[in-house]
């Protein structure tokens, strides 16, 4: 089991210079975030996967719940619940969008992803920064009048490229340690 301190995604979250909130890059970036929420929430994962890089790494590890003096040791990267990279992302997209084997998400799920409590910090590389933000997901599946709950921290490297932003890094630190939805077949 490894602490968080031992994960360069949630040591560099917090070690660069802050992008100040209502700047110019701070909003474009909060926008991007924005962008990316609707495009997955409208099931748009075709065009969701063409602001994604080459070399992608979208994690989540699992969760446990320690005592506080071993707080640091409750993210359990040793066992995720996804460790994916641009090309599975990919081929999950293609099983979603383009064949009839995606039972888990058909007929498909309706999210709402809220982003929030953003935090934009530069990097050594100037046009990559890293950003910390708060995720809350609702999923409700077929007639059912419940929902599930996801939340948790998103830690992200977003590059700007000549044809936009871009994720180049996701970890999600969910808050909960057992998951109440049936499957993760969504993208958080």
């Amino acid at each position: 089991m490894e602490s968080v301190a031992s994960n360069p995604v949630a040591e560099a979250a917090f070690s660069g210079q802050r992008v100040p909130v209502g700047s110019e890059i701070y909003n474009r970036i909060t926008e991007f975030l924005y962008d990316e929420a609707r495009l997955l929430d409208s099931i748009k994962l075709l065009e969701w996967t063409k602001i994604l890089e080459p070399d992608l790494i979208y994690t989540a590890p699992l969760r446990e719940t320690r005592i506080m003096a071993e707080h640091s040791k409750s993210i359990v990267r040793s066992v995720q619940h996804y460790h994916d990279n641009y090309r599975s992302i990919m081929g999950r997209v293609m099983r979603l969008t383009a064949t009839k084997s995606a039972w888990a998400e058909d007929p498909p799920s309706r999210t709402r992803r809220l982003v929030t409590n953003v935090f934009v910090e530069t990097t050594a590389k100037p046009n990559e920064f890293e950003v910390a933000s708060y995720m809350l997901v609702t999923r409700s599946r077929f007639n059912h009048d419940q929902y599930d709950l996801i939340s948790g921290e998103r830690h992200d490297l977003i590059r700007l490229t000549d044809s936009g932003f871009k994720l180049a890094r996701r970890e999600i630190i969910l808050d909960q340690v057992v998951l109440g939805t049936p499957n993760l077949a969504i993208f958080l």
